[in-house]
């Protein structure tokens, strides 16, 4: 499992974007489109993995400040090491 979530994120689109370029350099007049999409769907794959990514550190901060809630509703306080 530790592999196959890099191998997606990340390998899925270098092998995008390798054949998309050799598309554009060798069928740039048949197939040259193609390599443009290919190469377009490797940016989304690529963006869709940083909003993701975002998307998780977001909720990891709100989970961390709910439970410097609770401290502080239980102790009077902020817990030490809270930024």
């Amino acid at each position: 499992m530790r592999i196959v979530v890099p191998a997606v994120r990340y390998g899925l689109p270098v092998v995008l974007t390798i054949a998309g370029i050799w598309l554009l350099e060798t069928h740039t007049d048949k197939w040259g489109g193609l390599g443009v999409m290919l190469i377009g769907t490797a940016v989304i794959v690529l963006m869709l993995n940083l909003l993701f990514r975002l998307s998780i550190r977001s909720n990891d901060e709100r989970s961390r400040e709910e439970q410097a809630r609770e401290y502080y509703d239980r102790h009077g306080r902020w817990p030490e090491g809270y930024r």
